[in-house]
């Protein structure tokens, strides 16, 4: 699986954990508890390509995140 950026957060108004990744437009997933939401986001990833390669729509390539020491 390609390495994208995952970003959860807690969703005061759906009472769930929010799991959004922002390379893919409108691809996220919640979930009760932070590995759900993590492990739906997974999924929700996965589909999210497939779709768009049945489509014939363009897939960004991940851009990874740089480790810097300060």
């Amino acid at each position: 699986m390609e390495k994208y950026e995952i970003i959860i957060y807690w969703s005061e108004e759906g009472q769930v954990f929010v799991a959004e990744i922002p390379e893919l437009p409108g691809c996220l997933a919640h979930g009760d508890i932070h590995e759900m939401a993590l492990n739906n986001a997974k999924d929700a990833l996965r589909l999210w390509i497939d779709t768009a390669l049945e489509s014939g729509d363009p897939v960004p390539e991940p851009k990874g995140r740089r480790l810097v020491y300060a």
